[in-house]
């Protein structure tokens, strides 16, 4: 028997630590890719966690789509993984400039196990600095969950 839903919102800033693209000669400035996003959330409840994405897109001039499994570590070693797919949005300049993802909770360990629920995340994507892949992100969202009773 599950208790009721609760609702936790969050903010993240996340970088790129790994990263692969590949043209796609079908038309202008289509491309796809895999890459890592790593980096902190801060719950509204002041809970931290280390988050690492691992994300495939498809866009083209910036804008496309993406597929995500993300898993967020807390502090006493308690994880959960989602699944996400969202949009992509560029500037006119074709320089992604933010997303928006949704998806499900496929996984939690120890204070998580058994855990249910979704998660709605919406990223605004920083310039690149000198030596970056891609620019770092500021992301905030929203997950919805239950817990089985012990």
């Amino acid at each position: 028997m599950a208790i009721r839903s609760r609702c936790l919102n969050f903010k993240q800033f996340n970088r790129v630590t790994k990263q692969e693209i590949v043209p796609i000669p079908d038309v202008e400035g289509h491309v796809i890719g895999v890459s890592v996003r790593e980096g902190v959330q801060i719950s509204e409840n002041g809970e931290l966690a280390w988050i690492k994405a691992s994300l495939i897109l498809d866009v083209i001039k910036g804008a496309g789509t993406l597929d995500a499994y993300t898993t967020h570590t807390f502090l006493g070693g308690s994880t959960f993984t989602t699944h996400t797919k969202g949009t992509v949005k560029a500037t006119p300049a074709g320089a992604p400039s933010a997303a928006k993802w949704t998806g499900d909770i496929i996984r939690g360990t120890g204070l998580f196990q058994g855990i249910k629920g979704t998660i709605t995340t919406s990223m605004k994507l920083l310039t690149p600095e000198n030596g970056e892949m891609a620019g770092k992100a500021l992301s905030e969202g929203i997950l919805v969950y239950t817990l089985p009773s012990k």
